[in-house]
């Protein structure tokens, strides 16, 4: 059961550091024209209005991707050495940390979510 909830931890912390570069559909300016990623953002004509915008929003996105996927392999070490508590923290910091994104990114509630199911049912 550990090595699943591993697993889906290094998957999350592979799709945060791509979040980013993936991207998911996301609307700027007063016409909502949609910019999906960094790219895209970066692409943009100079004289867009909202390139800022997009720019603004896709380097919070790399930089909180960033921050998740670092807390995920504290987490990842962790449940490694059997220190649940300290993973437990690390999986917090990276959902809460996802919030502003979670209704796009929706990475880590769901491993966090699977966590302290297999932390309740260790216990029983």
């Amino acid at each position: 059961m550990i090595d699943d909830l591993i697993s889906r931890v290094e998957q999350a912390v592979d799709a945060a550091e791509r979040w980013p570069d993936t991207g998911w559909p996301v609307r700027f300016g007063q016409r909502m024209e949609e910019v999906a990623n960094l790219e895209a953002a970066e692409q943009l004509p100079r004289t867009a209005v909202y390139r800022e915008e997009a720019l603004n929003y896709w380097r919070q996105a790399r930089l909180l991707g960033q921050d998740t996927a670092a807390a995920g392999r504290r987490a990842l070490q962790a449940l490694r050495e059997g220190r649940l508590h300290d993973a437990a923290n690390a999986l917090y910091l990276c959902q809460y940390l996802e919030q502003p994104l979670s209704a796009q990114a929706g990475t880590w509630a769901p491993v966090y979510k699977e966590f302290r199911q297999f932390c309740s049912s260790s216990n029983n």
